[in-house]
């Protein structure tokens, strides 16, 4: 018999002889639980033996030894870092939070910059400390959401160190040589790119059978296509220069859910295929120090939405009715989010899809 076999053994007889026997027909006595120990002890149980272990009888009863203390590796404020390195200024303007959620010294990339999710996404990464190149096929109203950006950085943060570099770039994110030539305009703006945001995208309500194959692949090549282009293009630039960096798609809780009462069977496989895309890139770019996530929208009050809904105003009752918390999101609630998972502060969180959906697809 081994020492190791031979102390469960001494401590399981140990145990025996200090429990009362007790039949399965006999109902057990209520125990009042003991005075906690002592600060420097917790309190840990064997395995729960059974009554047939105990007795040779079949019975129902488990039962612990409470009397076994493990001394407590120290005391519980040593488990904790300095609160130095906790709260600092951080992005250009010096709001104090955990510094790991700072993007300062960092360029990130945002396609679909120019308006709505894109937009106010682009604006959260300023707002943390980022450089941003704003990418669209509209570069002209791109240019002009870049300026009000840092106008009204300048305006809210009138001591800041310094202001924020934003650049604009045109691209068609379905086409490879267009990404190709984008990613190297960005490059030679700023010198370098550590982070993106894929939010450009559309979708369509047709029913599956009448709708438009030129338009369902022109679908696909926005949502999906131009996902893979920029995330590959911009990995190679990563890796070559053996950076770490983080991506986040943005998918769609469509993704996961089938929205009624509009159909949109297209969007919502194209973005299952982002979802999964960023899973798969994720684990296959982890010994890079690249990182993939998403984040899954739900029903997001933009302009675009609006309008759909002031030409469909039973259609926000039906959203709204599924979404748990009774409402539809805002593009800034996207900020918070976005910058998380580009961040530090999620160092060790790849291949997530983070749902930011009212808690719809909970129901």
């Amino acid at each position: 018999m081994s020492l190791q076999s031979g102390a469960r053994r001494a401590l399981r007889q140990a145990l025996v002889s200090t429990r009362p026997h007790l039949h399965h027909h006999q109902t057990p006595k209520r125990i009042s639980p003991s005075p906690l120990p002592s600060a420097k002890y917790f309190t840990t149980s064997p395995r729960f033996l059974k009554d047939e272990e105990t007795s040779g009888k079949e019975g129902q009863y488990a039962r612990t030894d409470h009397t076994i203390q493990v001394s407590y590796p120290g005391p519980s404020s040593s488990q904790l870092p300095p609160t130095d390195n906790l709260v600092k200024g951080i992005g250009h303007g010096g709001v104090p939070t955990l510094p790991t959620f700072s993007l300062q010294g960092k360029v990130g990339v945002v396609t679909g910059g120019a308006r709505g999710l894109g937009l106010v996404m682009g604006q959260g990464m300023v707002i943390s400390g980022a450089d941003l190149a704003i990418v669209d096929l509209n570069k002209e109203e791109a240019s002009k959401q870049a300026q009000l950006i840092v106008e009204t950085f300048k305006r809210d943060n009138p001591t800041a160190a310094r202001l924020p570099k934003i650049t604009t770039h045109y691209a068609d994110v379905s086409s490879p040589e267009s990404v190709v030539s984008c990613i190297r305009d960005i490059v030679a703006a700023h010198g370098k790119i550590d982070s993106l945001v894929t939010s450009a995208g559309f979708t369509e309500n047709f029913e599956a059978v009448s709708y438009p194959f030129d338009r369902v692949q022109k679908l696909w090549g926005v949502n999906v296509d131009g996902t893979w282009l920029f995330a590959t293009e911009i990995a190679k630039h990563l890796i070559e220069r053996k950076a770490k960096g983080s991506m986040v798609f943005i998918g769609s809780m469509s993704g996961a859910i089938v929205n009624v009462p509009q159909p949109q069977a297209p969007y919502n496989a194209a973005k299952a295929a982002v979802r999964h895309m960023a899973a798969s890139l994720a684990v296959e770019w982890a010994k890079y120090g690249v990182r993939v996530n998403v984040i899954s929208p739900g029903y997001m009050l933009t302009a675009l939405t609006q309008k759909i809904l002031d030409d469909n105003p039973d259609l926000k009752e039906k959203w709204t009715s599924l979404i748990p918390q009774g409402k539809m999101g805002k593009p800034e609630d996207l900020m918070g989010p976005v910058t998380f998972l580009l961040s530090d502060a999620s160092s060790y969180v790849t291949g997530a899809d983070l749902r930011v959906d009212g808690g719809y697809t909970c129901t």
